[in-house]
């Protein structure tokens, strides 16, 4: 049984008939992020999609607000014009699902906390959510936040909803902060390089006062790409101070080429293809290269890789093999720290509770769920099988 909502009133409505009936909800948006997370099905499917629009953009303040099933190229559409982007650059994970691009929701890049290769320089989706309304597991309306940037008078709750998978609250309506777009930018192109080189010369760059946006490594072309943004007369500078610190020989690309380089990063175009692999995303302190890399693909069958964030992220992708030994092989990799998140599997694979790795603090989320969703109506097993 399908719903889509329009009004708060009906979704609350829905929500309650739920509760009574004590049956469990699929809560998303245009969906294009399903087989993220454990495989679960429900009887009934809420799309909030209706709740789509942009309700109040004013770009002297820096403030968007908008349906949280508004496409979320509809406000980097209405951004643009302003010349205003997100700064946290969320990927369209869609084509690696199998849905057409361009098809995912603003209150899905915030409800799964999506960002790109600007994150660690700029901040995640969760640091721009500014406030959002909706409908908690008890069929209430709750709001938080508001539409300035310092409104923190108890709990800041965006951020705990940031990231939650639509486990603890519905949510029909968001509020984020939005920046003025780079004047301009240009990437830098290190060829030839091992994993070893490339790990030293992104520890160099990322510490320099070069302050590129972004630095990732791509082993099928043994590059190391950095990307450096800002005003015409600093990105000129800052490139040769780069330049002159890899003591590399180099390829500079202009601003065109370097936005269709980055989106094909932060899109993961070269994993597109073979939906077939299992796809995990690593993420690790905010160091190049945790672990011993070759040895993590070569424990693995038919394994490629991309390093963003530095080497601090890295989408892995492999042929289908035992979860257990997968899950040992990453381990080993990360070592004590670092996270790591089955992002694309069978259905079988997402049936075991370690699709997140290391394992999720159930009893905290289970007393963080409790407060908004206690009979866990909302994408229940979504995270793990008791939540």
């Amino acid at each position: 049984m399908d719903f889509l909502p329009r009004t708060q009133q009906e979704l609350v409505e829905i929500i309650q008939a739920a509760s009574a009936d004590d049956v469990p909800l699929s809560v998303c948006g245009n969906g294009t992020k399903q087989g993220w997370g454990r495989a679960v099905s429900f009887e009934r499917n809420v799309s909030l999609c209706g709740f789509s629009g942009i309700i109040d953009y004013a770009p002297a303040e820096l403030v968007l607000t908008a349906g949280a099933g508004t496409p979320l190229a509809e406000i980097k559409a209405a951004l643009a014009a302003e010349n205003q982007h997100l700064a946290f650059e969320p990927p369209d994970l869609g084509p690696l699902f199998g849905h057409a691009a361009e098809k995912a929701t603003i209150g899905g890049v915030l409800a799964t906390n999506l960002s790109g290769p600007r994150r660690p320089f700029a901040g995640a989706a969760r640091d721009f959510f500014l406030g959002f309304s909706g409908v908690n597991g008890r069929g209430e309306i709750v709001k938080a936040g508001g539409k300035v940037v310092k409104n923190v008078t108890g709990y800041d709750l965006p951020k705990l909803i940031a990231g939650s998978f639509g486990t603890l609250v519905a949510m029909t309506e968001i509020t984020i902060k939005v920046v003025p777009a780079p004047e301009t930018s240009c990437s830098i192109i290190v060829d030839g390089l091992s994993p070893a080189a490339a790990s030293q010369m992104m520890t160099v760059a990322l510490g320099s006062t070069a302050d590129p946006s972004a630095a990732a490594y791509l082993p099928s072309a043994s590059q190391a790409i950095f990307r450096l943004e800002g005003s015409g007369p600093s990105v000129v500078y800052r490139c040769q101070v780069l330049t002159d610190l890899l003591r590399a020989p180099v390829r500079v690309v202009a601003a065109a080429e370097s936005r269709d380089l980055w989106q094909s990063v932060r899109d993961l175009h070269s994993f597109r293809d073979n939906t077939s692999q299992i796809l995990w995303l690593l993420s690790a302190p905010p160091a190049a290269f945790p672990g011993d890399i070759d040895a993590l693909t070569r424990g693995l069958p038919d394994c490629s890789y991309l390093a963003d964030w530095g080497g601090g992220r890295i989408w892995l992708a492999h042929a289908v093999t035992d979860i257990g030994e997968a899950v040992r092989a990453i381990r080993r990799y990360l070592g004590q720290g670092g996270h790591a998140t089955v992002i694309r599997a069978p259905e079988d694979w997402r049936q075991s509770d370690r699709v997140f790795a290391p394992d999720v603090p159930v009893a905290l989320l289970r007393k963080v769920r409790a407060a908004f969703d206690p009979l866990r109506l909302f994408n229940r097993g979504r995270l793990h099988s008791d939540l």
